[in-house]
């Protein structure tokens, strides 16, 4: 501890010599002469290249900002990427200010692109999620409350973030989906368009009048209003199956009314062929017996 004690107190009568020696100021003093107006000018242009950085980052991230608004692009991921090109641009600009007193940046450039490639590969499987909700959410294949069939799960929309999809099932149940499950294969969207076909198959017996059971099919279509005239509905046999005559019926609706009609029509479609005598099958088969001759 003495001798610790001992080495600082050296330290400091050698510092305040120099500090008192004339020689050691008028030294300084040449060298602020030699060295200042380079320096100065160093640090004036490294005040304007990172000033001009700082706006151009600015004026970028509000140009996308407003561009994507315009063209409707979720707010979240709007916000998200405008910030993105800001901080990279502002990262560009650090380094150009380091150049700019002659620190070799080549090396911290390349030390930045290795930790990215390895934080990459790290979080491979989150920033392919990070990818597909980018492209989710500039696209649009669907929107939240649109009823939808992609990996694997049918359900409404609930809410679309970067990483993931929610989406509630039929009988309100929440599931979370990866964004790069749902990307990556195929998406059906029922509320895609506005209006859909309901595909419907009425079986009769094979000694029903055919003619008779599809004029009180169109009688019933008729009868619902929420029904389109445009594209005209389809009525015919399709199938002379096992056990009955099948016929394939085809309306277009509203996307929105698509169940409503499917469940009234059978309703309404069975109640009409009773009073009309139009036998609905049950599934038959027809067994031939032969007695096996002594």
């Amino acid at each position: 501890m003495t001798a610790f004690l001992g080495q600082a107190a050296a330290a400091a009568d050698s510092t305040t010599a120099k500090l008192t020696d004339p020689g050691f100021w008028v030294n300084l003093l040449d060298y602020a002469k030699e060295q200042g107006p380079g320096l100065g000018l160093k640090v004036l242009g490294a005040i304007a290249i990172f000033w001009i950085g700082r706006f151009v980052a600015a004026r970028v991230r509000g140009g996308l900002n407003s561009l994507m608004q315009a063209r409707k692009v979720d707010t979240s991921l709007a916000g998200f990427v405008a910030s993105l090109v800001y901080f990279a641009i502002i990262a560009f600009t650090v380094v150009a200010v380091i150049g700019q007193f002659g620190v070799e940046t080549a090396s911290f450039i390349a030390l930045l692109g290795a930790a990215g490639f390895a934080v990459g590969m790290a979080l491979q499987g989150t920033l392919a999620n990070f990818a597909s909700g980018v492209m989710i959410l500039l696209f649009r294949p669907f929107t939240a409350g649109d009823f939808i069939e992609a990996a694997g799960i049918k359900g409404t929309v609930k809410e679309i973030q970067i990483f993931s999809t929610t989406i509630a099932t039929p009988d309100n149940i929440r599931i979370t989906v990866p964004n790069g499950a749902i990307f990556g294969g195929t998406i059906k969207n029922f509320n895609g368009y506005e209006t859909r076909r309901v595909d419907m198959v009425m079986g009769i017996g094979y000694d029903s009048d055919m003619d008779k059971a599809m004029a009180i099919i169109r009688e019933v279509l008729d009868a619902d209003e929420r029904i389109l005239k445009d594209p005209a509905t389809k009525v015919a046999v399709s199938e002379l199956a096992d056990s009955s005559v099948n016929i394939v019926v085809r309306p277009w609706v509203n996307a929105a009314e698509y169940w409503n009609v499917f469940f009234d029509f059978h309703k309404n479609c069975k109640e009409a062929f009773d009073r009309s005598g139009i036998e609905i099958p049950f599934p038959q088969r027809v067994v031939h017996m032969q007695q096996a001759s002594n």
